[in-house]
């Protein structure tokens, strides 16, 4: 892997103050302290974020709850999403595995006591699409001991699934529940199914996530749950691009984004 045992335990080391430090040692983590030097930008919630180089894309994604809420039972993104990636099922919720999913406004939204104190009645009822938000600074890629998780140029938080050592303090960092862990050989929640032939099958003990879908990012294809739902529910785009879809869409509507003063800055935003 590239890295030896001393180097492997100082890493492993400084993953569990996170794990076992609670908020303030998280939020450290994720300060523009830790992050590679450059020009910074202030944004409206606080946290600053490199300035982008030139032609360099940022991929962001918008959900728009209003039109979402119209389609309730809808699960075409899902379907899609868990399709194209081989995402296994089992039946038992400890065993579960998603890449996007359907979450009450209480667990999507912590600071409803405070934040969204006053939102309408049906805004809080409704259930909120979840994915991995690929933040700005992840905290995950930040304790992963082997680097099995790791943030690419254009911001997409990946996977390398041979790397992982299931040591799951990615998901202890993760504050957003966006990472499952495969207790099972996943291949046993895919039988009686129609597999994707273009994407592998993952291995028992490793942890996987929504990968803004690189794979057809690569083929200039829109991500499988943008293109499944219904027109305008979801917004896909570069966001460093002040003339693509994304941007005009959030000039022109006010948007939300789950926990930000945790300071990962998400690239997924709600218009609720």
């Amino acid at each position: 892997m590239g890295i030896d045992r001393r180097k492997f335990l100082k890493i492993a080391g400084v993953s569990s103050l996170v794990t076992l430090g609670g908020g303030a040692s998280l939020l450290a983590l994720n300060s523009p302290a830790g992050a590679s030097h450059g020009e910074v930008e202030h944004h409206a919630e606080g946290e600053e974020v490199k300035a982008p180089e030139k032609g360099v894309k940022r991929w962001g994604m918008v959900i728009d709850m209003r039109k979402c809420s119209e389609h309730k039972d809808c699960t075409k993104c899902i379907d899609a999403c868990h399709y194209v990636h081989n995402v296994p099922h089992f039946e038992n919720r400890k065993e579960e595995v998603k890449w996007i999913w359907k979450e009450e406004y209480e667990k999507a939204f912590t600071d409803i006591g405070t934040l969204h104190k006053y939102n309408p009645k049906e805004i809080v009822e409704e259930k909120f699409l979840c994915l991995c938000n690929h933040c700005d600074h992840p905290p995950c890629v930040r304790v992963c001991p082997t680097k099995a998780t790791f943030r690419r140029p254009d911001g997409i938080v990946a996977m390398d699934y041979h790397r992982c050592i299931g040591c799951r303090f990615c998901m202890a960092a993760c504050p957003y529940g966006s990472r499952s862990f495969n207790w099972k050989d996943p291949r046993l929640g895919l039988r009686g199914r129609k597999l994707n032939p273009e994407f592998p099958t993952r291995m028992r003990g490793v942890v996987e996530k929504c990968n803004f879908c690189v794979e057809r990012l690569a083929q200039g294809l829109k991500p499988a749950c943008v293109e499944a739902c219904p027109d305008g529910v979801l917004v896909f785009g570069d966001l460093n691009d002040p003339d693509s879809e994304i941007r005009k869409v959030l000039a022109e509507n006010y948007t939300v984004r789950r926990k930000p003063e945790l300071g990962t800055a998400p690239s997924v935003f709600y218009i609720i």
